[in-house]
């Protein structure tokens, strides 16, 4: 393909961004009678003398028999994302790319709507997901996506393949696709990963070894920038220090490998220190499939290695592009590039087909974990799932359930919120996000249920007036006049303000961090004539600079909704109107607009450089002013901790030749022999002493001794809680002190800082003392 057009066919199919998606979204017809599955013997009843459709034999012989069937230009089909059947075999063709990120969507070419099904639950977008900090909702969640997933794949609209989630740290608020991820924290990256792929791949008859439908953890790694002052995802070189690719960029992959035991991990655009992720070794065949001993296959992004080879130059054919790649460990290819140059690697000698063999043996086991080569998938375990386990009223309450959890109250002046239905005569509804349907759902997404916008679910409740205030979320120019008289008439005013898919998406980075356009200006004019409480909803993916409406007396509450899905609008007027309590925690730092002016994307670096002012970045390591900070969220209601267990020392037993027994060591090696079972428990009460019951989530952060270059923060654990009125309960931590108090140092060494460690449980500190103390071995 010519470097000209190269970028034509994935601008339009594989890289669907926001905006472009605006329409058909659904297809006509009914859809196939039957899904697409290999093996199908009551119509060939010679498939059954063939030991890869066997389904008694164990996954490596079925797939030894299956390669060793195919010749090479067939083999060569099935690198590829849009895999070619072999009839002969009784093998049909095969979609690989469906996607779920929030629910079965319909970007990727691997799954569609139909008059059959319409549409599925669409969740919120993941960042206000991860808001709940609530972990088995994050499973729940992919429980019923794979089962409505499952449902469409038996009347042909769906794969059993899909590539998500997403798990990249946010690591700077104007990524655009900072929305799509847990946020910037490593650990609830980590968390809200392996629950997701639990969620997504476990089977209901525990068969540990077959997968309900195949999840895939993306883009590994170190992956964060789009579009950003001339610098593309397509070539960023991202350069990255090796502790925090150890401590930040890392983590949640290994985590959702060895704790989510997923089925596949996607290579990202990037470079990370001059090499490709889709072509660097060390990264695919060494850490993912050596060190993590992944249980699946590896899939480059999609157009990535046309990207290697026409942007990046990486290689001087394509061929020598195609060869590297299969030789680093990829398995699967998004895109066509794999099928048009192997076959003149494999001519040059640039790779055997042994490579491609272990490639396809990666790809064809996952197929048949998932039951592809088993025959008609009716007599299967999911066979009965069908349109009618789709949108059902339980999974739609569930999306609604999620946005209520998640949604983060920043500000509320006394006396503001709650609002009571019976005192509102008259609620002024102001703002481009207001009535919106599309917005609510954040990219990745697919044709919902049904939509319930801000003003419907408002509307349900009270009489409303209702106001734009701007023609879109750009805001070129406010409609102040307007908004400002039917404000000035309302017994309170809800404003529902932020962004879009045109302000912050895939291939879409912000420059600034401030409410689009005109928006301040509205917010500002409204809030000064409206005679009651005025309620700023923000409806954004990424964090916004909102200080003067943090600092102005009259707006008395801040909501942060996210992109809230579906129910959106219901779950909003449910939060307004104290039909449920709010417990959401911010998921990432909200920083001022001056941190962006400052702070070039393009530098990786997660910690400060005193010599250069670079302040560094999210909560683990940045120490300059905050609009809001992560973790924060109240509630309609008032919890406190007391501390009812904690030790105030623990000793680390080290043999007695150790050498920091005679010289002062500031740190000692976790992976020590003796540095293991040193555990230790925190027992915390928590009391609701207010009068609405609510949940609430417990974290337990620990500030270390200054070494290393340690966080001055990090996040060990924390819990979600429901409480009544009045009500309490004990939440226990376990903390394994060579495991949660450890650190990456400056060679990429696991230590546990010697000293004091600062232990924070709501508002308060505890102080914990790590020493290490003589192991006599008695044993002669």
């Amino acid at each position: 393909m010519a470097p000209a057009s190269r970028h034509v066919f994935p601008l339009f199919f594989y890289l669907l961004c926001c905006i472009i998606l605006s329409n058909s979204r659904t297809v006509s017809g009914q859809g196939q009678n039957k899904p697409v599955f290999a093996c199908d013997v009551s119509s060939n009843p010679g498939l059954k003398n063939f030991s890869f459709c066997d389904s008694s034999l164990d996954f490596q012989s079925r797939v030894s028999d299956l390669v060793s069937r195919l010749t090479l230009q067939e083999k060569i089909g099935w690198l590829v994302d849009g895999a070619k059947g072999v009839s002969r075999l009784g093998i049909p063709d095969y979609q690989w790319w469906s996607e779920a990120l929030h629910g079965v969507s319909y970007v990727g070419r691997g799954t569609k709507f139909s008059g059959l099904v319409p549409g599925a639950t669409s969740f919120p977008q993941v960042l206000l997901t991860a808001a709940t900090f609530n972990e088995s909702l994050f499973e729940t969640i992919g429980k019923v996506v794979s089962t409505e997933a499952r449902a469409m794949y038996n009347v042909g609209l769906a794969g059993l393949t899909f590539w998500s989630p997403n798990i990249n740290i946010f690591r700077d608020p104007r990524w655009g696709r900072g929305q799509e991820t847990p946020g910037e924290d490593p650990l609830l990256s980590s968390k809200y990963g392996a629950a997701h792929v639990r969620g997504l791949q476990q089977r209901d008859d525990g068969d540990k070894e077959r997968l309900k439908v195949a999840a895939c953890c993306k883009h590994y790694t170190a992956y964060d920038l789009e579009n950003w002052k001339g610098f593309q995802r397509y070539n960023f070189d991202a350069v990255v220090t090796r502790q925090d690719m150890d401590d930040t960029f890392q983590p949640p992959f290994e985590s959702c490998v060895l704790e989510g035991n997923v089925a596949s991990v996607m290579c990202s655009y990037n470079q990370v220190n001059g090499k490709p992720t889709c072509g660097d070794p060390d990264l695919l065949a060494g850490v993912i499939r050596g060190q993590w001993n992944l249980n699946g296959y590896i899939v480059t992004d999609c157009d990535s290695l046309n990207e290697m080879f026409y942007t990046q130059k990486y290689t001087k054919t394509p061929e020598e592009t195609a060869a590297l790649a299969l030789s680093a460990g990829v398995d699967l290819n998004c895109g066509d590039f794999l099928s048009r140059f192997t076959q003149g690697a494999v001519t040059a000698g640039l790779v055997n087909e042994t490579i491609i063999d272990r490639a396809l043996s990666n790809n064809f086991a996952t197929l048949m974990r998932l039951g592809f080569f088993d025959g008609d998938p009716s007599k299967q375990i999911y066979g009965n799932l069908g349109p009618k386990d789709v949108c059902t009223e339980a999974n739609q309450e569930l999306a609604r359930e999620v946005a209520r959890q998640g949604i983060v109250l920043l500000k509320n002046t006394q006396g503001s919120l709650p609002l009571s239905a019976p005192s509102i005569k008259t609620l002024a509804v102001i703002g481009p996000n207001t009535n919106a349907n599309q917005p609510m759902l954040g990219n990745y997404e697919g044709s919902p249920c049904k939509y319930t916008s801000p003003l419907q679910g408002l509307a349900a409740l009270v009489a409303t007036v209702y106001q734009p205030g701007c023609a879109d979320v750009k805001c070129a120019t406010a409609q102040v006049d307007g908004a400002k008289k039917v404000a000035s008439t309302a017994d309170a005013v809800v404003m529902v303000m932020g962004s879009d898919q045109s302000i912050e998406c895939e291939r879409l980075d912000r420059v600034d961090i401030t409410l689009p356009g005109q928006q301040q200006l509205l917010i500002n004019s409204v809030a000064e004539v409206s005679k009651g409480p005025v309620i700023l909803v923000l409806m954004t993916g990424g964090g916004m600079d909102v200080q003067f409406a943090k600092d102005n007396p009259n707006i008395t509450s801040i909501l942060w909704v996210g992109f809230p899905g579906e129910a959106g609008g219901a779950a909003i007027a449910d939060v307004i109107f104290g039909l449920y309590n709010p417990g959401g925690r911010l998921p990432m730092t909200w920083y001022p607009q001056s941190y962006v002016n400052q702070v070039n994307m393009t530098n990786m670096n997660m910690r400060p450089d005193p010599t250069t002012g670079y302040p560094g970045r999210t909560y683990r390591f940045y120490k300059g002013e905050t609009v809001f900070s992560f973790g924060d969220g109240i509630s309609y209601s008032e919890f406190t901790h007391s501390l009812v267990k904690a030790p105030g020392l623990m000793s680390v037993p080290l043999q007695e030749d150790h050498v920091c027994h005679s010289s002062k060591c500031r740190s000692i090696n976790a992976v020590e022999e003796t540095c293991k079972n040193v555990e230790f428990d925190i027992h915390v009460r928590v009391k609701n002493t207010g009068e609405a019951e609510g949940s609430h989530t417990v974290f337990l952060f620990s500030t270390p001794p200054e070494v290393h270059n340690a966080p001055q923060k990090h996040l060990l654990d924390f819990k979600k809680l429901h409480l009544t009125p009045k009500g309490e309960e004990l939440v226990r931590f376990s903390v394994d002190v060579c495991k949660h108090l450890s650190m990456m140092d400056e060679n990429v060494n696991r230590k546990v800082a010697l000293g004091q460690h600062v232990l924070h449980v709501g508002n308060l500190r505890h102080t914990l003392n790590v020493r290490i103390r003589r192991n006599i071995n008695l044993q002669v």
